[in-house]
């Protein structure tokens, strides 16, 4: 990869690190619901006028299927079910559990007609990566029903997530990204405005509580989304994919942090194995198409 592909990588490790430090201190006081509608509302204002002056709307008539199906596994039913369940399990531990998107986008690829070659390179890497996950999952405290109703949230999520980077590269790849993902968030915005303006606080949130919801939708919605649009075009949906292996160490170290979530040596050393497995997990050919990445639903 090149160094604009390794710095839009380390960019994006980081930000998607942040949403579950921020969705924490949001669901404390807003609805799950509306956190996420506040998310897709944020992006779309910020995106869809930029895609509008720079025509990037116009082109989309064809793409139709892909950009609602979009909008449901990437934002809609994500973003919902992460501020859900992150009100059972803590911030370090639900971004544990994304942490296994690149491998639900290993199992689902072929099913989008997406064909990258992996190597045993990158099999190692992914399979530390997941060793590496599943000893911080061990060091967090999950208890009771709706503690592993979290866990299952946090499942479904992955799936979305791992669909999500498929959908651009066999369907979105070839557009210019504002189009799709002003399109992708206004779609997301509409489905979630009843169920958000059903669930509206009694009272005005706290200072807190609002700007979490603004760098949720500005930061780690509009600008990591287009991060992973440059990510997908130029590395491949898996490689993207690997993000979700550097999130944790960011989410963990958050959570020790500032929320006190509790991480020992034990956490240290999965750091190391998922750190040296998204490293490995990123080597290897280009991925290879089934079809064009901008080929119509």
């Amino acid at each position: 990869m090149s160094w604009r592909t390794w710095g839009a990588f380390a960019a994006l490790g980081i930000i998607w690190g942040l949403p579950y430090f921020f969705i924490k201190l949001s669901v404390q006081e807003v609805s799950p619901v509306v956190v996420a509608f506040g998310r897709v509302a944020l992006g779309t204002m910020i995106l869809l006028p930029i895609a509008w002056r720079r025509g990037a709307l116009h082109l989309l008539g064809a793409h139709k299927a892909a950009i609602f199906a979009f909008a449901m596994v990437e934002f809609a039913l994500p973003f919902s079910l992460i501020s859900i369940g992150e009100r059972w399990i803590s911030s370090s531990v639900t971004g544990m559990l994304i942490a296994m998107v690149p491998l639900s986008v290993a199992l689902l690829q072929r099913f989008f007609g997406v064909h990258e070659r992996l190597g045993w390179w990158r099999i190692l890497g992914l399979g530390l990566g997941f060793v590496g996950v599943a000893a911080l999952l061990g060091f967090g405290t999950i208890s009771g029903p709706l503690g592993w109703a979290g866990v299952a949230c946090m499942l479904v999520s992955t799936l979305g997530y791992a669909s999500g980077p498929l959908i651009i590269q066999r369907h979105l790849g070839g557009l210019d990204p504002y189009g799709p993902l002003a399109a992708s968030l206004a779609v997301a915005t509409l489905v979630l405005l009843i169920p958000a303006a059903v669930n509206l606080p009694v009272r005005m949130p706290s200072a807190t509580a609002l700007a979490s919801i603004a760098i949720l939708g500005v930061v780690c919605t509009s600008l990591a989304m287009l991060f992973m649009f440059y990510l997908v075009n130029h590395a491949g949906a898996s490689r993207a994919a690997v993000i979700t292996y550097i999130n944790p160490a960011v989410a963990a170290l958050l959570g020790v942090w500032l929320l006190h979530e509790r991480l020992g040596a034990g956490g240290i050393l999965a750091f190391m194995l998922i750190l040296l497995g998204s490293w490995l997990a990123t080597r290897g050919a280009a991925a290879q198409h089934g079809r064009s990445a901008g080929a119509p639903v």
